[in-house]
């Protein structure tokens, strides 16, 4: 038991690094804290529906294919306008949240998969306030 918490914890250590995702709009393997992949929704009522869209833009000089895009829980949905962006180009994620049976700080990701050696996997997070 003692073994796969250590791994566990392994893992998770190794999905936080900043080498693993780069949190702004430049895809060239710079890991950066950029707001345009974070995005606060402020103080909300349980039970609402609440939708943001991010910007992707491929900055890597190169055509840039999105593979996946997963959610860090069955209550945010997410998808992509485009799988593959031509150098330049940009995309709209767009992130739903659903709040109902949630209360207190909410934090939720949104995991696009590329083929970008460099930054295979680039995080999106939503957060909230969820009152009664």
């Amino acid at each position: 038991m003692k073994r796969i918490f250590a791994v566990l914890i392994l893992v998770l250590l190794s999905l936080t690094s900043p080498n693993c995702f780069a949190a702004g709009n430049n895809l060239t393997g710079e890991a950066a804290l950029d707001e345009l992949y974070i995005w606060d929704f402020g103080t909300v009522k349980q039970g609402v529906e609440l939708k943001h869209d991010f910007n992707l833009t491929n900055d890597s000089g190169k055509v840039l294919n999105i593979k996946n895009v997963n959610t860090s829980c069955g209550c945010t949905g997410s998808k992509a306008d485009k799988n593959k962006l031509q150098a330049g180009e940009s995309t709209r994620i767009e992130v739903i949240f659903k709040t109902k049976g949630y209360s207190g700080a909410i934090q939720q990701f949104v995991y696009v998969n590329t083929d970008n050696p460099d930054n295979p996997i680039l995080r999106f997070t939503i957060k909230a306030e969820v009152v009664k």
